[in-house]
């Protein structure tokens, strides 16, 4: 007879034994019909988790939050935060709790997070619930994003839990088992700042340095340093997006990460056609949160995280500002020598390339890209092919051949190397078609159009027969489309 796995976890409660006036003890709503929709067995796997286990009745109420070790102590988290400009004093895990902190093979801690567990005190009229779709959005897109190299929270596995959630329609419920480096986030310090408690926003930011930036630890001004040290993180992560064509689509200062993760994949999507005024959001009417406002909307939302640390700067204000604003003015040669740097790879182009002359090519050829509405993945996978020789593809698309035909030619005098360029242009994302037909696919029960898209997405420089269509542009058809934060 054999004997069913056991899930053995070992779940700390740190963040809620330093921080105790930011987490609030909590539990996660019982599911009515629970079902395990998708498991991300390698992440399992680095987590030291057994995904045999995982997937008994106690590994999904694991998942799910409702079947916990003993000396578990899941919380809500507080945090404030900027939503599209506006302030809000207390906002927190309306929808959300931290199952707790474990140690993965390599040593690292790990938040485990769910997303979608019910009505906490946070909710703020919500139901605190989350819908399939949304959940396994998150699920695909945040594993491309892992597998594209960029810093983010991943998904574990996202559960069926049985209960309708009402949103536009009716539509099965979910939740989402995060894994993060840490929950902590900007609209935390936000929040620590509110209270007027500086022991408080001591203890975090010293909980963050910790956590995050150790190096800070031992530097003359360690405060000053933390927010250096976001500062770079954000600004490597900010280009990383932009090089790869990713509209987050809700950059409100709760959803920027300490870390320097991606967090929060409500309404996000990858570029078709290339143009920075490119807005994915259903909410975003005004455009704040833009494809090519990114840089800039990266850069104000540090401010608000200068604001919040200005009294462990310096104790009189004045110097504590221009202490702040010293540093936030790095963000932008950060962000643009990332940028360079990472441009110089998808151009081909060797080392010893100077930074201007790459960001005065890349920029060029977006131009043309932008003008002849050019599909932003496909045109970079077809420069490793015009590196080769053979430009037809790409020339192809662009409007304007005479421009095209003399950047070609400059850049080829550099030397480019296209099979470089191959390893680094990705021939797969997260295209907004595809997701879309897998998240309908998946919420009326049929689970193998995802299951194909993951398989691309999560080799995504791997050009594989078969997969021709997931390296396909949207059909002309596929217009002015929308995404949704699933609230």
């Amino acid at each position: 007879m054999s004997v069913a796995p056991s899930v053995t976890l070992r779940l700390d409660d740190r963040f809620a034994r330093e921080l105790p006036e930011m987490a609030l003890a909590w539990k996660a709503l019982p599911a009515p019909d629970p079902r395990l929709l998708v498991l991300n067995e390698p992440l399992a796997a680095e987590l030291g988790l057994d995904a045999e286990a995982l997937r008994t009745p106690a590994g999904v109420g694991l998942l799910l939050g409702t079947d916990l070790p003993a000396d578990a102590h899941p919380v809500a988290q507080a945090y404030a935060g900027h939503q599209f400009g506006g302030y809000s004093p207390r906002l927190g895990d309306g929808r959300a709790l931290l199952l707790g902190e474990l140690t993965d093979r390599e040593g690292r801690t790990r938040d485990l997070h769910l997303k979608g567990s019910g009505r906490t005190p946070f909710s703020r009229g919500g139901d605190g619930l989350a819908a399939v779709g949304p959940m396994l959005r998150e699920h695909v897109v945040s594993e491309a994003m892992h597998a594209l190299g960029i810093p983010t929270t991943r998904s574990l596995a996202v559960v069926a839990t049985g209960r309708a959630v009402q949103r536009e329609t009716v539509l099965p419920g979910a939740v989402l088992t995060r894994v993060a480096s840490s929950h902590l986030r900007v609209g935390s310090f936000q929040y620590a700042r509110a209270t007027d408690d500086l022991d408080l926003l001591r203890r975090l930011a010293d909980h963050a340095i910790d956590r995050h930036h150790p190096a800070a630890a031992d530097a003359a001004h360690p405060y000053r340093a933390l927010f250096d040290g976001v500062v770079e993180a954000q600004a490597s992560l900010v280009a990383q997006w932009m090089l790869v064509g990713f509209v987050h689509g809700v950059m409100n200062t709760d959803n920027v990460t300490i870390s320097g993760e991606t967090i929060d994949y409500g309404p996000c999507a990858f570029l078709d056609a290339y143009d920075p005024a490119t807005v994915y959001s259903s909410i975003d009417h005004g455009g704040r949160y833009a494809y090519g406002n990114q840089p800039v909307l990266a850069q104000w939302n540090l401010a608000r995280f200068a604001e919040s640390l200005l009294p462990l700067l310096d104790a009189e204000q004045d110097r504590a500002v221009a202490m702040a604003v010293e540093s936030l003015e790095r963000f932008t040669p950060a962000y643009a020598a990332a940028r360079a740097a990472g441009l110089r790879r998808k151009l081909g182009l060797p080392a010893g390339q100077a930074d201007d002359l790459v960001l005065g090519l890349g920029d060029e050829l977006l131009v043309l890209l932008h003008a002849g509405r050019v599909d932003h993945t496909s045109a970079w996978r077809m420069m490793g092919t015009a590196a080769r020789g053979d430009a037809e593809p790409l020339r192809g698309q662009v409007l304007d051949l005479p421009a095209l035909d003399a950047w070609l030619e400059r850049w080829r005098a550099l030397g480019p190397d296209g099979d470089a360029m191959d390893r680094v242009n990705p021939v797969h994302v997260p295209r907004n078609h595809l997701v879309e037909e897998a998240l309908d696919a998946a919420t009326a029960g049929d689970l193998a159009p995802l299951t194909a898209l993951l398989d691309a997405v999560t080799s995504p420089y791997d050009a594989r027969p078969g997969q021709e269509r997931y390296a396909e542009p949207a059909p002309v058809d596929f217009g002015d489309y929308q995404t949704f934060c699933g609230t």
